[in-house]
């Protein structure tokens, strides 16, 4: 199984702000290219996100269902994208003094992707997946620094520069 790590400078629940919005998905995700449907229950075990991969005129409608979830430690999800093929993604948060660790853990689970050489495989999904948690630690970081930057009744506190 290909893993990738990266320390977020916010905590896990900021990170699972992120998972829990399943319209956000293409904004992170490598290869997403739009998001067609969230079900309401999402992101309850079960529930689905109607995707479409690849780029125009290639687009492939697929899903992505959520196997179980752990908020805000962990998500398992099952990804669809044939005619490749079918994966299983881990996502974890683990809390380290410096913020949180991400880690993106996936593998192919069915179809034609499993026909490539496990070592080639998980150097294609290594890359991709470090741009992913990029992505995802943008959103996360960013959603954390607006957070800090509002008062408790949510108007935006004043920000004191240093010189």
């Amino acid at each position: 199984m290909s893993s990738n790590a990266r320390i977020f400078h916010c905590s896990p629940d900021d990170v699972f702000d992120i998972l829990e919005d399943g319209w956000s998905y293409a904004t992170w995700v490598v290869g997403a290219a739009r998001i067609r449907e969230v079900e309401e229950a999402w992101p309850e075990p079960g529930s689905r996100i109607h995707h479409s991969v690849g780029a125009w005129p290639l687009l492939l409608s697929d899903t992505t269902s959520v196997e179980d979830i752990d908020r805000p430690h962990s998500i398992l999800l099952t990804v669809r994208a044939w005619p490749a093929g079918e994966g299983r993604v881990r996502i974890s948060c683990d809390p380290e003094d410096s913020g949180t660790r991400v880690t993106i853990e996936e593998d192919a689970s069915s179809g034609p992707a499993l026909l490539v050489l496990k070592p080639v495989r998980d150097l294609m999904l290594s890359w991709r997946n470090v741009e992913a948690l990029r992505r995802l630690a943008y959103l996360a970081e960013s959603r954390a620094r607006k957070a800090d930057d509002t008062d408790g009744d949510g108007s935006v506190a004043k920000v004191r520069r240093q010189p």
